[in-house]
């Protein structure tokens, strides 16, 4: 499955929907605990308001991915279009090390980003500058991204259907919550090379307070 999601989806996108629909889950539950009596927290309604919730957003995420793939690559598309039309080298050079920048990179020497831009400008010279439009993939990551954020409301729902007690079912759902963002922030330290048990603290912690402020400011 991990495989198939990589194939659409690089680690940094599905990690941070994953992230994203945890926190929306997590909101309902860490919410209830804040504002509602247990007695007034009724299971069959949060059930079908963090599905709900999290439906919802996975679409919209899904969605705005869709958006946001054609936008760049015509944006590019537009680029070229306009390094064709510039009538010097310094000129042409100068936007591809603005558009192509290193600064994100590791470091590399100046004759090595020199090189670089060089060889990036005489692709993009005989780079297609048709229309761009969307592909396959890009409907197949949407969907991927969709169904990551509904299936990240799964395991807070769980006890709620299981557990006859509000109480108990709420304070599991937040357990079970808190040790996926955990896992989530201890997976994610496998491909930046942090400390994973840091990372995890670090994810749950952040996610928890990110919570308390949409919760604090009636999200």
């Amino acid at each position: 499955m991990i495989a198939f999601i990589r194939r659409y989806l690089d680690p940094a996108e599905s990690l941070g929907e994953v992230l994203f629909g945890l926190i929306m889950a997590l909101t309902f539950t860490l919410g209830a605990n804040f504002l509602t009596p247990v007695s007034e927290v009724y299971p069959n309604e949060m059930v079908v308001a963090m599905l709900g919730c999290n439906v919802a957003w996975g679409i919209i995420d899904g969605t705005l991915y869709l958006i946001g793939s054609v936008f760049s690559r015509n944006q590019r598309v537009q680029f070229v279009r306009r390094l064709r039309a510039m009538r010097t080298e310094p000129e042409a050079m100068a936007a591809i090390r603005e558009e192509f920048g290193l600064e994100d990179e590791p470091p590399v020497s100046e004759a090595d980003q020199a090189a670089f831009h060089r060889v990036v400008l005489d692709i993009m010279r005989r780079a297609n500058a048709d229309q761009a439009s969307l592909r396959r993939r890009d409907y197949m990551a949407a969907l991927l991204i969709a169904g990551l954020v509904f299936l990240t409301a799964i395991p807070g729902v769980l006890p709620f259907l299981i557990l006859e007690d509000t109480y108990l079912a709420l304070r599991a759902a937040n357990l079970i919550q808190i040790g996926l963002l955990f896992w989530v922030g201890y997976h994610w330290a496998t491909h930046t090379g942090s400390r994973p048990w840091r990372a995890g603290l670090i994810i749950v912690a952040l996610s928890v307070a990110l919570v308390v402020v949409s919760v604090v400011l009636g999200g």
